[in-house]
Formats: C-alpha cells, sequence, structure tokens
C-alpha cells in the first residue's frame, strides 16, 4: 500500500474545495442572471373568473372612475406588490379584478369585471393555506358563500394589522373586535367584569380562518388559558392558577370553560372570576 504524504492530501483536499467553491459561484451567477433576463418574459395569469377574451389595461384606466378607491390603494399592503418589465401593468386592480378591457369598453357593469366578493379563489390564487383552513371542521362560511374575505377585509385602504396582515375593514374606526362585533355583538359588548384577553383581540383565542377546534378556538383546551394564567403546584397538590388553588378534580372535569367554572370567558356582569350567573 503506498503512504501518501500528509501535506500532499491537504493540498490536493483545498484544490477540491476551491473548485467546489468556484463551480457553486458560477452556478449562482447563471441563475442571477437567468432571472434579471428573463424578469418581462413571465407569463401572466389571469385570477380565477377571469372574462373571456379581456386584455390588461393598467390601474390608470381604472382611476378614472374608482379615483378615491385608487387613491386609498396607494397606501394598502397589496399595493406594494411588484413587477418587474411590460407586463408590470397587470399588477395592481387587475391583480385581483382581472383584465378590465371588456369592463372599460362597457363603461362599467356587472359581469365585465371579476368582484372578489363573489369568490374567495381570487384571494387564495395568493392566499393557499386560508382556502386549507377554510375547510377544516370549524370556520366562517366563506367556502360555502355566505360570507366573503372581504366582509372582514379591507384590502384597498389600511396599513398592516397585527396577526391578519391585512387591515381590517374600516368598522367603528377600526378598533379592536369592531369587525367581529358586526357579527358578534353579545360576546364583544361591554361587561362590567372584562377578560382582559379582549384587550388583545378576538384572534388572541380564535383563529377566524378556521381550525380543527370547536369554535374557532386556537387550542381546544385549558393550555389556552394558561398562556397567560401561569400555574404552579402547591405543596399538597393542588394546582395555583393566579392566586386561586385548583383541585385535581376539577381539573380533570374540563377545560376552564367547559367545565362549569369560568364560563362567561368573554366577560360577565356577576363575577369578577367570569362565573356565569346562577
Amino acid at each position: 500500500m503506498k503512504i501518501i504524504p500528509v501535506a500532499t492530501l491537504k493540498k490536493a483536499s483545498k484544490s477540491i474545495w476551491l473548485a467546489l467553491g468556484g463551480a457553486l459561484l458560477l452556478g449562482w451567477s447563471v441563475l442571477i442572471v437567468s432571472c434579471a433576463t428573463t424578469t418581462t418574459d413571465r407569463q401572466v395569469v389571469p385570477p380565477p373568473g377571469a372574462v373571456a377574451g379581456a386584455t390588461y389595461v393598467g390601474s390608470d384606466q381604472c382611476a378614472a372612475c374608482h379615483d378615491q378607491k385608487c387613491k386609498d390603494f396607494e397606501g394598502a399592503v397589496h399595493s406594494r406588490l411588484v413587477a418587474q418589465g411590460d407586463n408590470a401593468k397587470s399588477v395592481g386592480c387587475e391583480a385581483c379584478h382581472g383584465p378590465g378591457s371588456k369592463h372599460v369598453e362597457a363603461g362599467g357593469g356587472k359581469g365585465t369585471i371579476i368582484n372578489p366578493k363573489t369568490s374567495p379563489e381570487v384571494c387564495f390564487q395568493c392566499h393557499m393555506d386560508k382556502r386549507g383552513q377554510f375547510r377544516l371542521a370549524h370556520s366562517h362560511p366563506v367556502m360555502s358563500g355566505h360570507m366573503s374575505c372581504t366582509d372582514c377585509h379591507d384590502v384597498h385602504n389600511g396599513p398592516n394589522a397585527p396577526v391578519t396582515g391585512v387591515q381590517f375593514a374600516n368598522v367603528a374606526g377600526n378598533k379592536v373586535n369592531a369587525i367581529c362585533a358586526k357579527c358578534h355583538s353579545e360576546q364583544t359588548q361591554p361587561h362590567a367584569f372584562e377578560h382582559p384577553a379582549m384587550r388583545e383581540g378576538c384572534t388572541f383565542c380564535h383563529d377566524p380562518h378556521g381550525t380543527v377546534n370547536a369554535k374557532m378556538l386556537k387550542v381546544r383546551n385549558q393550555i389556552l388559558c394558561t398562556q397567560c394564567h401561569a400555574q404552579r403546584q402547591d405543596l399538597t397538590g393542588g394546582v395555583m392558577i393566579g392566586n386561586t388553588r385548583h383541585t385535581q378534580s376539577q381539573l380533570s372535569a374540563g377545560a376552564c370553560w367547559s367545565a362549569g367554572c369560568h364560563t362567561a370567558v368573554h366577560g360577565s356582569n356577576v363575577n369578577y372570576h367570569l362565573h356565569s350567573p346562577l
């Protein structure tokens, strides 16, 4: 067996790594150049439900009739979408409403342009994960057509919104929970003893797009509560949650809101601990 000196091995190893590094650098260079030179050749795919035979006209055409909407849209999250090249005019109003030539020729009117309110598929072309959520066991009835994304979100106006990423529709000054209060007035009304979690918003506990848990809760059991209400075990085997001792029998009876204890989770007018009146 021929013994190769260590110095020779180190030199060979160095050459191999230099070769691999050069190949990697060349590969990235080709990729970058490829992306830069093919940007203008990308095919523009109209959104679902686009009017047959319609072509893109650009957002400037929309402003002739929808002036205020276009002005508001300049500060909206969706206006930040950018495409390079000659086909960039399709990104804007027509990215969601589809090619608008037929709409312009007809002077407006239904059936000549996409109305995303009638089909969530327009939103799903980018927000694909939401399609899956709306098909979970507990979700808002968007897939059945009883609600639309625009019932809760205003895509034409507003800055980024916490949690959701898109501005809530402008209801009552866009206060926390105001959009939910349109339908869930009983849960969002003022209470003498409020649940502090309500200050964070309904989406602190619920996922409005859908979950596998009843009532669209993010977590199905008392772990949802202990995210805020820290628990620790005392010397007698009980569990302290907040300043109150809970026995094992109480904890095994069910979740905090379903075991007959803190059933008024949205707030109470009679009990500080959010117990329902007898």
